[in-house]
């Protein structure tokens, strides 16, 4: 860091011997920290050649801030159990720590922001294992670290952990402006009912955000809201040259005067320096003989170095009180570090800083004050006072340095067998109605009896919904398996002999999660769950359900859970206009098509329980492959009669089945998705009276069959592959047929059908907001019906 300068004629306490060793080779690693992530910024903008003209970007800034903070944790507070979600904005500093470790090779520092390189915020699946949790969507890896320690907390209270891995803690570096997103509270109110352990964040409290200073109001609420949650709450506002010059006659006037100084006037002051700082002082205190005695022997310099030594700062402040904390028990805490914005760079404080980026002429200057000679920015020890072996020893000691376990900080979880012939599936009578959301409760509530080879699956399932529990069809499992809690908490209602179909009493065997209404917490919860075999080496296959419309609520959380390549069930039920009478705010429309948008997301909408069955079964299977991802299940109330056959499982599975195989030619086929199977099918009873060679399709997912058609386009570009599997589904058809699907969404999810082989798509669906009414109305309004699959089927053949 540049010279903070003296404090004349007091002295800073005194540190603790063993401390004092080893601040030295501490602030080396901060300033060496300090200089990497902005040369690493620099490079990425003004050394490496630009093609295309556009800013590459970079937060030289906001790495600054937090230098001291990561130093002290990653150097010395750190275990090497503890998973952590570094603040966006720090990557490159994150990135700099793992070179020094030598867990990052020189070369991708170059890489920053370049394609194949260095993402620029940390990322799990593109920067590899020392990525604990992305943060690149604000908010998001903060929250995840409380529902971390939650699962770690699961796992180990289940048995199912490492047993030579101690419990670590779950540790976020926030930027003060996350705080604005709705979703750290949603998370905070979650953890509190959960009485998550074990979780510090960490705010990098500079006041400024990416427009704006931050109003000065904001640090009292921020410790209101804190420890009204449970958590305790450290504040770090001033490091020990400040304290030493409190210490002092006039000392609480200068306090006073910093803690009354607005945010935007202290950044302006900042910003303008020493001279800037006497001036304001002297305005304000300057007939106070105690303030005078401290800062008149003091240089400009120096006294710009005593005013911003702020908590967030000072390693030694920042030590003292993660070491307190740790001693002091797994409370959750917070810890409030006062910081600058930019500290120890030319742009300082200024309000502008947050993309600002140092000119070529500025970068000279402090490459200088770094003490860099030039071709060598990117020598590990250059321009540090100590010798190069002192180093070297001394990051060889440090605990973070050790490997969380010999295969390193991604953990290894065997994978769970799951059953074929045993796999349980609804016992429904031929023409029985039932719906696919009753088979889906009846296969858990079978596995949850956990007998015979479903019992290993069963032990490693664990359900989540946020409070649709019952509505969605796991009462029957959670009936079984019971609910998850730390502490043992008894079913009143079944103490008091009262009836109620459900029976939920609270253990820490419990195999359920329960959560408030908040669907960004059941998809953070599922993220986390999702990545234990990786983050606690235990495999677990977690299932969370949602009502289908209010996948939107939490969509953020659902991109971020499959950036991270988190493994997990997603069943959203009801869906669709199907649910009738509970309204438009209650029926999805877009849902279909954000499965088939989504990475990492395989998606699924079977009409009956058969399929249902097959897609569970595939789904535990792939959620633990390398090459698997996470599993959507888009399910619906209406029962449907269930009809008697034998289905290919790997037709299923692909996207699409031939309920009704078309003949060789067929100039016409009706396609269908979900539960408006029954009309499909009366359409087509009357369709091929006339047309007696049409087919009658069965599409189990538009997202499969569309990403193996992209895939295998992409192969066949290159001279490879094979048809994918809708090209042969469509092969029989005629090239100028006509394809009449019908799905409860919107259209688009298969008007792209018409791609394949050239024929012609008339795609039925919903595509604007639904309302109240039985299903034979609104089928009718939106276009669903017998009648408008035949009117769509006439106007085809018609051309």
């Amino acid at each position: 860091m540049t010279v903070q300068g003296r404090i004349a004629p007091a002295a800073e306490p005194p540190l603790a011997p063993e401390q004092a060793d080893r601040l030295p080779l501490l602030h080396a690693m901060e300033r060496k920290l300090l200089w990497l992530s902005a040369w690493m910024i620099h490079h990425a903008n003004h050394v490496r050649p630009n093609r295309d003209g556009l800013k590459v970007g970079g937060h030289q800034a906001s790495c600054a801030s937090v230098v001291s903070i990561m130093t002290a944790l990653y150097f010395e507070i750190l275990r090497p159990q503890d998973r952590l979600a570094v603040k966006p904005h720090a990557g490159p500093v994150f990135h700099a720590v793992n070179w020094l470790f030598g867990r990052q090779s020189r070369e991708k520092l170059e890489t920053l922001r370049q394609f194949g390189g260095i993402q620029p915020y940390p990322s799990r699946v593109k920067d590899g294992a020392e990525v604990d949790f992305s943060t690149g969507s604000v908010g998001l890896g903060v929250a995840l670290t409380s529902f971390g320690a939650l699962v770690e907390d699961y796992v180990r209270l289940h048995g199912l952990g490492r047993a030579d891995i101690p419990a670590g803690r779950h540790i976020a570096i926030v930027g003060d402006a996350e705080l604005d997103e709705g979703n750290i509270y949603e998370a905070l109110l979650e953890g509190w009912k959960h009485d998550v352990r074990n979780v510090w964040w960490i705010i990098d409290y500079n006041r400024q955000s990416l427009d704006s200073v931050v109003q000065d109001r904001l640090f009292g609420r921020i410790e209101g809201l804190f420890r009204d949650m449970g958590w305790n709450v450290v504040t770090l506002k001033y490091g020990r040259k400040l304290e030493a010059a409190f210490a002092r006659e006039g000392g609480e006037e200068l306090r006073r005067w910093i803690d009354d100084c607005p945010n935007s006037l202290y950044s302006a002051l900042t910003f303008q320096g020493g001279a800037a700082w006497r001036a304001a002082l002297l305005a304000e205190l300057g007939r106070s003989p105690g303030v005078r005695a401290i800062i008149d022997p003091l240089s400009d310099e120096e006294l710009g170095g005593l005013m911003t030594n702020l908590g967030g700062h000072d390693v030694a402040t920042l030590l003292e009180a993660f070491r307190a904390q740790d001693a002091a028990g797994d409370q959750p805490t917070c810890f409030i570090a006062y910081t600058v914005k930019g500290m120890g760079l030319p742009f300082a404080g200024h309000k502008d800083n947050h993309a600002g980026l140092m000119t070529r002429e500025q970068m000279a200057g402090f490459k200088a004050e770094m003490r860099i000679r030039d071709g060598h920015e990117w020598d590990r020890f250059e321009g540090l006072d100590l010798p190069e072996a002192e180093l070297q020893a001394f990051l060889g000691r440090v605990p973070f340095a050790t490997p969380v376990a010999p295969e390193g900080r991604r953990l290894k979880a065997a994978t769970v067998a799951v059953p074929q012939e045993s796999f349980p599936r609804p016992k429904v009578a031929p023409g029985r109605k039932f719906s696919t959301q009753q088979a889906f409760g009846e296969v858990l509530a079978e596995l949850g009896r956990g007998q015979g080879e479903a019992a290993a699956i069963a032990k490693r399932i664990v359900t989540t919904s946020p409070d649709v529990t019952v509505s969605t069809n796991l009462g029957p499992w959670v009936n079984r398996r019971g609910v998850f809690d730390r502490h043992l908490k008894n079913d009143v209602f079944r103490d008091a002999k009262l009836a109620s179909a459900q029976r939920w009493g609270m253990s820490p065997e419990g195999q359920h999660i329960e959560l408030g209404i908040a669907e960004q917490n059941l998809f953070l919860l599922l993220s986390a769950l999702g990545l234990a075999h990786d983050l606690y080496g235990a495999r677990l296959l977690p299932i969370g359900t949602v009502y289908d419309p209010f996948v939107n609520r939490g969509l953020d959380a659902l991109i971020y859970a499959c950036y991270q390549d988190a493994r997990f069930m997603l069943v959203s039920t009801p869906s669709g206009l199907t649910l009738a009478p509970e309204g438009g705010q209650h029926q999805s429309i877009n849902t279909p098509l954000l499965g088939m948008a989504q990475d990492r997301l395989a998606s699924f909408e079977p009409a009956y329980a058969d399929e249902l069955a097959i897609l569970m079964r595939w789904g535990f299977e792939h959620m633990q492959k390398p090459d698997g991802s996470a599993v959507w299940l888009r399910l619906s109330t209406r029962g449907l009669e269930q009809p008697q056959r034998s289905l290919d499982p790997a037709a299923v599975v692909a996207g699409g089945h031939w309920m009704v195989p078309p003949a060789p030619g067929a100039r016409i086929a009706i396609a269908y998705q979900g539960p408006v199977a029954p009309e499909a099918l009366a359409a087509f009873e009357e369709l091929r009276a006339e047309e007696p060679g049409a087919g009658l399709l069965a599409i189990t997912s538009p997202d499969r069959l569309h990403a193996d058609w992209l895939a295998a386009r992409r192969k066949a570009r290159s001279g490879f592959g094979a048809p994918s599997w809708v090209e042969e589904l469509l092969a029989p058809l005629a090239p100028g047929a006509a394809i009449v699907s019908v799905v409860d969404g919107h259209p688009a999810a298969h008007a792209w059908l018409g791609a394949v082989r050239g024929q012609r798509v008339v795609p039925l669906g919903v595509d604007r907001f639904g309302q109240s009414g039985d299903i034979p109305d609104l089928y009718r309004e939106y276009g669903l019906d017998v009648d408008a699959i035949l009117d769509a089927c006439a106007q085809a053949l018609l051309g």
